[in-house]
């Protein structure tokens, strides 16, 4: 880490001091946004604690040396123009002094792009399944057997295709196994944060 920081432009501007940009290296959510010194960032880097330079105070500030919330670090990044951070962090409690996860009072949510809105889909189709006329909607009215079964299915479909040369049929194989795999979580009352969660525990 050290070796591939030491470019930061500290003397870019007048008062010594650089944007640290705060990231959850988990949820990959933005927490805050801080400042540091060439001092700060060394403490950060010795202490694993993120320490900021308080423009307020006009002094060094560790996250959480009052309230315990601290910003464990994992790793910096630096910015094309080499005057921006980038910190990722395994926060311990609310970043924020008001009590919430971040500065922006959003719930700090394990993002995962697309697949976290087809699970969003997938939880309304089964929210509402006496409703909807949907492919997924009859599966939950089918109930669990009839969706395992279905996983099982495009798991066979899938090793089929991946043992033959046809890339397009195998991918497409793969994401309806994948898609079938969500609703099965779903219809168990779990999501792919649970999944995630036990693959960390077991690295």
């Amino acid at each position: 880490m050290r070796k591939n920081m030491e470019n930061i432009d500290f003397n870019k501007n007048d008062d010594g001091l650089v944007p640290a940009i705060i990231q959850d290296y988990n949820t990959k959510n933005v927490l805050m946004l801080g400042y540091m010194n060439q001092e700060a960032y060394q403490n950060t880097l010795d202490t694993k604690k993120v320490t900021f330079y308080s423009r307020s105070k006009k002094r060094l500030w560790t996250k959480g040396e009052e309230s315990g919330n601290f910003l464990n670090l994992v790793h910096i990044k630096l910015d094309c123009d080499r005057d921006t951070l980038l910190v990722y962090v395994d926060p311990v409690g609310p970043v924020c002094h008001k009590g919430t996860d971040n500065c922006w009072g959003e719930v700090n949510e394990l993002k995962l792009g697309f697949l976290s809105e087809l699970e969003d889909i997938i939880r309304n189709r089964s929210n509402n399944k006496e409703n909807e006329q949907s492919y997924v909607a009859s599966l939950f009215r089918s109930g669990i057997n009839k969706i395992a079964q279905k996983v099982g299915e495009e798991a066979v479909e899938t090793v089929i295709e991946a043992m033959d040369s046809n890339d397009d049929l195998f991918l497409n194989e793969s994401a309806d196994l994948l898609f079938h795999y969500l609703i099965l979580l779903q219809a168990k009352g779990y999501s792919l944060k649970d999944i995630i969660a036990v693959l960390k525990d077991r690295h």
